[in-house]
Order: C-alpha cells, then structure tokens, then sequence
C-alpha cells in the first residue's frame, strides 16, 4: 500500500510542477509520520523516503534513536520552549516559530551545540483561532526580532491553512503566504533568506505546489489514516 501511495502523490507532484512551470527538484515531499509506528516508518524507509516530519517532540526523539541516521528530520508541529533542547540537534529543519521567545530558547541551545538552528516562520494566514502563528502584520517585526539572533537562519515561512473540501479555497491563502515571502525578501534583512515556503498537506498540496511550495507535508496521502493507538 505504501509503495502505492507514494507513487501517487509523486504523480501528483509531478503534474503540478508541469502545470506552474517548475522543476519536481525544487519541491520537497516530506512524509508526516505522526502517530505512525516505527516499523511503518521503516517500510516507508526502505522503498526510498528519507524526510520524514513530526508533531510532537517525544515521537520525533523515540524514532530518531531507532531508525536509520541518514533521515532528515523536521519539526513541523507546535513547538513548547521547554522541549527546545530535545530535538535541537536532530532535526534539520523547525517549521514552527511564531514568537520571539521560542527563538530566543532556539538559539540558546543551538549556541550549547555550536549549530545554527534552521527555522520557518508559522504565519496564520487564514487568521483561525484554533492555529498555531504569527498574525500577517506582525510578521516583519518578529523576522526583524528573530534576525538578529547568531545562532538561527531564518529559511522561509510556513502555513497550516484551512481544512477545506475544495482545495482551490485554499488558493488565495498560499498566494498569501508567496506574498508575504517575496515583501520580507526585498527588505534584504541580515541572516534571513525567504527561499523555503512550507504549505500544502495531503488535500491540498497541489493547489500549494502551484501557489510556489517548495515543502509540502503529506501524511495521509502517504500513509493512509492515523490511528492514534500508537499514541
């Protein structure tokens, strides 16, 4: 089944570069593995995945420690300052800042690993209460904050948009995201490069890949639906 549904999505991927004009090199697929056992990771593994992205700090660390270490591992869900230190240097990627807090704690234990922390900038686009990220407005103050921080490069921006049925819904929120990447970009701030865009999951990623994704994070279209016993 995996084998399967990766093919799938790869399809998808595939036409929706062909559709905007893009190289499939430039998007990246990562598999979102939460509540997903070690041994499924594993199968996934062994037909060719190699980014896998997590929610929840313990489940990254547990499954970090057991499965192969060329895995690229990446942060995606929300991120407690008091859990900082634990995945700090395992992950290759945090997609989840949205205060100058969590990047200040980001930054102090980086400077203990002599690493710099790459991060993604959480933006609420879609301005729900229930999601985790910075308002749009106040997404320059918070770059500029975060900026002059020695040991975190900022790499992008990153999304969680609306649940939605119809995909293209969600259109306008991507194009937002694009926006918002390019203005940052043209303000030329120190340490802060805008070329990693993280949105689109499984209902919605090739509306995202057409918006200018280049992180897409698919679980279930990967690994069918979650089953939270494993939790």
């Amino acid at each position: 089944m995996l084998k399967e549904n990766l093919k799938r999505v790869e399809d998808k991927i595939t036409a929706s570069c062909e559709r905007s004009g893009r190289n499939r090199e430039d998007v990246t697929l990562i598999a979102v593995s939460k509540t997903k056992p070690v041994e499924t990771l594993q199968e996934a593994y062994n037909i060719g995945v190699r980014v896998f992205g997590e929610n929840k700090v313990q489940e990254l660390v547990e499954k970090y420690e057991i499965l192969p270490k060329d895995i690229h591992w990446h942060m995606i869900g929300h991120l407690q300052r008091n859990k900082v230190k634990y995945i700090i240097d395992k992950v290759d990627l945090i997609h989840s800042v949205d205060s100058l807090r969590l990047a200040e704690t980001i930054d102090r234990e980086a400077k203990k690993h002599n690493l710099t922390a790459n991060i993604l900038i959480e933006v609420n686009v879609a301005g729900e209460d229930s999601k985790f990220g910075v308002p749009p407005e106040e997404l320059e103050t918070l770059v500029d904050g975060i900026s002059h921080f020695s040991n975190i490069q900022v790499r992008g921006l990153m999304t969680i948009a609306p649940f939605v049925e119809n995909a293209e819904e969600n259109r306008a929120v991507f194009a937002r995201l694009r926006k918002l990447s390019v203005d940052i970009a043209a303000k030329n701030i120190d340490n802060v490069n805008m070329g990693l865009l993280s949105m689109g999951m499984t209902n919605d990623y090739e509306v995202a890949i057409e918006e200018g994704a280049t992180i897409i994070r698919v679980g279930t279209g990967i690994f069918g639906e979650r089953d939270y016993t494993y939790v």
